[in-house]
Formats: structure tokens, C-alpha cells, sequence
């Protein structure tokens, strides 16, 4: 027996796409505190010096939070490639879009500073708006649509086709579920902005954002709730049908693929799954109330308990598939039925048993070492070292 063989296919696929969940969420409860800050930055901030210390609340660590970014893009690649090849051919617009946007972040960051002009300043402040607001919102969008059902198809080699031109697809992105998945995520990520801004900040600027996330905060809660009763009534679902071989080779077209009237089956299948929904709405309605109550840490580890439950609803919604097809059933990409070969992914299990600790304890000194408040005064003093 190889080494290997310890672990089942099926529970190496399983184990994979857990730990992918548990990346993208690490990204959300990071670095999405990061974006809401960048989207809220023009209007908690009134002075140069408040909007100095809205940014140097993230300037130390946002860069150590897209680390979680990396991991998820290079988890995609690595252990489910059916899917990073059809997402990424087919939201290539959707992608470059939120790469534009990040890279902003950097370049606000280092330049932002450098002159003492009003305008100069005043047009990165916004960059940082934009760096923060539209990945928050395509996010969400490119979420929506997945839910919908994403229309390519797979050739009997396994190439993927799509329908329409690039420039038909990225507009057909932003349909009006998905804006509205799209809008709960824009929201939720600045309830989490605002959530460490209270923590990490006091006087009128924790005020304002306070009272920002606040409104946010109820935005994400009724824009959840809707969503839901969407896809409950108003989108049909996926299911496989016949027998499933779960320790097979990857192969999707090996697959048959049904329609269910509603996603919402799967929450007769497995009750126990409407957990996840619940802590997200339970989350984000304490987050709101600690915003209203001036609470800082508890606050945001509200928020990230509601992004969690959000984030977690869709994945165990949607179990055991990753990137329906809407023009062709057969061709839905599933945990089964797309993933790396047995050997890489106990190969990549490995490393990652390895090196997440070393990640995870890094993580936790380097925010143990920058705690406390931004103050006036540490931006002010400290010309040649703050943001």
C-alpha cells in the first residue's frame, strides 16, 4: 500500500474542499475588513489627518491579509483545476475588473502621502474607495451567478465552451439576482469595516462609521433574507441523479445532473445545514447592535461569525457541486468529479499541515504586536513611518 492510500479519494476530495471554504472565508474575515475600510474611507473621514487614521488602521496589515487571497486562487489551481480553468475563462473580465481594483490599493497606499495637494490626495482617497468597493461587489455578483448556474458546456476532451462573447458574458454577469448577491456582499463587507474601525479608531471618525455600518449592517440582513427567498421560489437547483462514484477518476461528464425545483431541497436532505444561515443572520444582527452600543472587539468578531454563516450557507447549499452549468447539466463541475489526482491532493494536504500553522501563528503576533487604537497623535508624529 502507498503512502497515500491512508486517506480515501473521496475523503481527500472532501478534506479539499473544506479547507478551500476555509481560505476563501479566512479571505473575507481579513482582508474584507480591509475593503470596507477603503469603501468607507471617504465618509468617516472629513480631515486629511481622520482619513490618515482610517488608513493606517489596515496600512500594517493588509498586505499579510491577501495572503489568504493567494492561497485561494492557488488552492483552485492546484487541487480543483476543472474549476480554476472554466471560473476563470469565463469571469476573465469579471477577474481583471478585481485585479484592476486591488492593485490600486498598493499604489494609493505608497503614493497617497507624497504630496501635500488636496486633489492629489483627495483622488487616491477615492482610489482606496474603489480598491475596497468593487471586489466586494463583483465577489458577490460572481456568487450570484454561480448560484444561477454558469452557461458553458464541456467538449468530450474536456475543454470548456461558453455561450456568447466575453463582452456578452461579463454583462450577463450582472443580472438582477446577482446584483442583489452582490449588493449583500458590498453591505456585509462594510458592516466589517466599520466593525474594525470602531475597534481601531475613536472619536468621530468610530462614530460615523458606527452609524454606517449600522444602516449596512440591516442592508446585509434584509438583502440575505431576500436572497434566499429567491432562490427558494424562483431558481431551480442541481442534484445528481443515479448512482454517484465518489472515488472514481475526475471526470464531470462521467456524471448525470438533474434540476430540483429550488437549491432549498438540500435543506431537506440535511437539516442540519440551516445552522449556517442562521449564525450568519444571528452574526450580523449582534454586529449591529454592538455597532449601536459603541462595543469594539465583540463587535467584530460578530461580524466575522455573520460572514462566516453567509459564506458557509452557499457552500453547504450548493454540496456536492462547485460551478453548476445552466445549458448543460452534465457538464456541473462537482467535489466527485473535478479535482486533482489522489496523489496531489495528499501532497498538497501535507504542506498545508505544515505550513497553515506557521501562517496562522504568524498572523496572530503580527496583530498582537500592532494592537491598540490609531490615534491623531500617532499619525501626526510619526510623518516618516504612518500612511
Amino acid at each position: 500500500m502507498v503512502l497515500y492510500d491512508l486517506i480515501d479519494y473521496d475523503v481527500l476530495r472532501v478534506i479539499w474542499w473544506l479547507l478551500l471554504g476555509v481560505l476563501l472565508i479566512g479571505f473575507a474575515l481579513t482582508d474584507g475588513f480591509d475593503m470596507g475600510v477603503g469603501a468607507l474611507l471617504p465618509f468617516v473621514g472629513r480631515t486629511d489627518v481622520e482619513r490618515r487614521i482610517v488608513i493606517n488602521t489596515v496600512g500594517p496589515v493588509w498586505e499579510g491579509n491577501q495572503v489568504w487571497f493567494i492561497l485561494g486562487g492557488g488552492a483552485i489551481f492546484a487541487a480543483w483545476p476543472p474549476l480554476y480553468a472554466v471560473s476563470f475563462s469565463g469571469f476573465y473580465l469579471a477577474m481583471f475588473v478585481v485585479l484592476a481594483a486591488l492593485i490600486l490599493r498598493p499604489v494609493a497606499f505608497k503614493y497617497r502621502s507624497k504630496r501635500e495637494s488636496k486633489t492629489w490626495r483627495s483622488a487616491w482617497d477615492w482610489a482606496l474607495f474603489v480598491g475596497g468597493a468593487v471586489p466586494a461587489l463583483v465577489f458577490g455578483v460572481a456568487v450570484g451567478n454561480v448560484l444561477q448556474g454558469v452557461p458553458f458546456e464541456l467538449t468530450p476532451d474536456l475543454f470548456s465552451r461558453y455561450e456568447g462573447s466575453y463582452y456578452g458574458k461579463f454583462l450577463g454577469l450582472l443580472n438582477p439576482f446577482a446584483l442583489l448577491v452582490g449588493i449583500v456582499s458590498f453591505a456585509m463587507l462594510l458592516t466589517h469595516g466599520a466593525a474594525w474601525l470602531s475597534l481601531k479608531s475613536e472619536g468621530p471618525v468610530a462614530q460615523r462609521a458606527r452609524a454606517i455600518g449600522s444602516v449596512s449592517g440591516l442592508v446585509t440582513m434584509a438583502g440575505f433574507v431576500l436572497a434566499g427567498l429567491w432562490l427558494a421560489f424562483g431558481i431551480e437547483g442541481y442534484a445528481l441523479v443515479g448512482e454517484v462514484v465518489t472515488d472514481g477518476p475526475s471526470n464531470p461528464l462521467h456524471s448525470e445532473v438533474g434540476r430540483t425545483a429550488s437549491w432549498l431541497s438540500a435543506y431537506g436532505e440535511r437539516p442540519w445545514i440551516a445552522i449556517a444561515p442562521v449564525l450568519g443572520l444571528a452574526g450580523m444582527a449582534m454586529a449591529v447592535r454592538g455597532l449601536r452600543a459603541g462595543r469594539e472587539l465583540s463587535t467584530l468578531l460578530w461580524s466575522k461569525l455573520g460572514i462566516f454563516g453567509a459564506i458557509s450557507s452557499v457552500g453547504l447549499t450548493m454540496f456536492p457541486f462547485i460551478l453548476p452549468s445552466s445549458i448543460d447539466s452534465r457538464s456541473s463541475l462537482t467535489v466527485w468529479d473535478s479535482s486533482s489526482s489522489h496523489l496531489t491532493l495528499f501532497i498538497m494536504l501535507v504542506c498545508t499541515v505544515i505550513f497553515m500553522p506557521l501562517i496562522l501563528v504568524y498572523t496572530a503576533w503580527v496583530y498582537r504586536v500592532l494592537w491598540g487604537k490609531v490615534t491623531e497623535a500617532d499619525v501626526t508624529s510619526s510623518s516618516d513611518t504612518a500612511y
